[in-house]
């Protein structure tokens, strides 16, 4: 197995290019960080094909003497945990002594966890990247219980985005109207296509639906033993076509026709596992009462929504409440919508902050004004936080409602001059 090792481990750093003009991702500041003043284990988790080998790449160039290998290869099937010692030294042949190492899908070896504390004992610096959220599991936790920090990689933001896009704007832009037209025509296009990297790149549909497939077949039918093929697509479908809207494991039992309503729960577990799919759960003080309430779902590209064939008539709300729930889940473990007399589509409880309810629409209409604001000065008045904001598609002015001033800002103003926890 050595020989097999030494191999992969030569071709892989032949292969390994390290580009002058990469993207600077929003997490690398915090990995940056983590790498250099950290001793924990650096995880970076996320979807496949989200930049995850490339921003190890970037954190490579920052340290002198490190050492990378990849366990995504057909060559290391046969690989286990036993194999370890071999690779070890196969790394010190390639690299030389190295005091960062850094390991790209991990998740594919069993156990590996058992690896990372001995190594770790020994004083490597470990940089790890896995597409599977399952390698947090309850075993990990416990053989490296705060012993390791964890980051987690998205499809570009838009302000990512607009970096690939080489577009350079300062806050004068948000008010020239060639420049603001500009930035809503990008945004336009962005939340239309996601932020798949390789997919803006080529501009290949066709590598979306592979995508797509290989996440379901690769990261989840083979990995769980999912037998029932049809119905876990049709679960998938269901869900991609009719993202953030509410839904229980009743509903979507019947729609599919399963018997049982604890399998659309398995299923749901794993699309979370691979982060194809986010669960956000109505606030309740209750936790058995957040289980059982109907909870919004959705997609972390929507590359998915659009391009692999789940909806002939896209709803740019529904693609508005998507775009803002990533950007949020971005800087907060936990987000919850709100259902009182009325509803709130996202509420922050636990941040410090004054701005702990937003609001999202695509447009406010004489229609549907009094709907939202009402259910938006409910959620402030329940949380004590005297201030939310509404997110539309373009609309900017300021409203008063129940004695409570609410500014409407366009999202994507909204994306490029606040984070989730400003």
């Amino acid at each position: 197995m050595k020989a097999k090792i030494l191999q992969v481990a030569w071709q892989q750093r032949e292969r390994m290019i390290f580009q002058k003009e990469l993207i600077n991702r929003d997490a690398m500041p915090a990995a940056k960080e983590a790498l250099l003043s950290d001793n924990r284990v650096l995880i970076i988790s996320g979807m496949r094909r989200t930049g995850k080998s490339t921003l190890l790449m970037q954190l490579m160039q920052e340290v002198g003497n490190a050492a990378y290998f990849n366990f995504e290869d057909e060559k290391l099937l046969d690989f286990t945990i036993a194999h370890f010692g071999d690779l070890e030294e196969a790394l010190i042949e390639v690299y030389g002594p190295a005091d960062f190492w850094f390991f790209d899908e991990i998740q594919n070896v069993g156990n590996f966890e058992v690896a990372i504390r001995r190594l770790q004992d020994n004083g490597k610096k470990l940089v790890i990247t896995g597409s599977n959220s399952s390698m947090l599991s309850m075993e990990f936790g416990s053989k490296l219980t705060g012993r390791y920090k964890q980051i987690e990689l998205f499809p570009f933001s838009f302000g990512e985005y607009l970096r690939f896009q080489k577009i350079n704007f300062s806050e004068k832009d948000f008010y020239l109207p060639e420049s603001r037209v500009m930035l809503k025509n990008h945004f336009n296009k962005w939340l239309n296509e996601g932020g798949l990297p390789e997919f803006l790149k080529y501009q290949d549909e066709q590598y979306v639906k592979t995508l797509f497939d290989n996440i379901l077949y690769r990261d989840i039918i083979v990995r769980y033993g999912i037998r029932r093929h049809r119905e876990f697509r049709e679960l998938v479908q269901l869900l991609a076509s009719n993202l953030s809207l509410p839904v229980t494991f009743t509903s979507l039992q019947r729609s599919i026709g399963l018997s049982n309503s604890d399998t659309i729960k398995e299923y749901m577990g794993y699309l979370s596992n691979a982060y194809m799919f986010y669960e956000m759960y109505q606030f309740h003080d209750s936790v058995k009462k957040q289980l059982r309430a109907p909870r919004k779902v959705y997609l972390n590209d929507v590359a998915f929504h659009n391009l692999a064939g789940f909806s002939s008539t896209p709803n740019q709300g529904r693609k508005l409440e998507n775009a803002v729930f990533l950007t949020l889940r971005r800087k907060l473990s936990m987000v919850y919508s709100f259902n009182g007399k009325g509803e709130c589509d996202f509420v922050m409880p636990e941040k410090k902050q004054q701005i702990k309810t937003i609001q999202v629409c695509q447009q406010l209409t004489p229609e549907n004004q009094t709907r939202e604001l009402n259910g938006l000065t409910e959620a402030i008045e329940a949380f004590d936080s005297f201030n939310g904001i509404i997110l539309t598609y373009d609309q900017e002015y300021e409203l008063q409602h129940k004695g409570i001033r609410i500014p409407v800002i366009p999202v994507w103003k909204w994306m490029l001059t606040n984070t989730a926890d400003d």
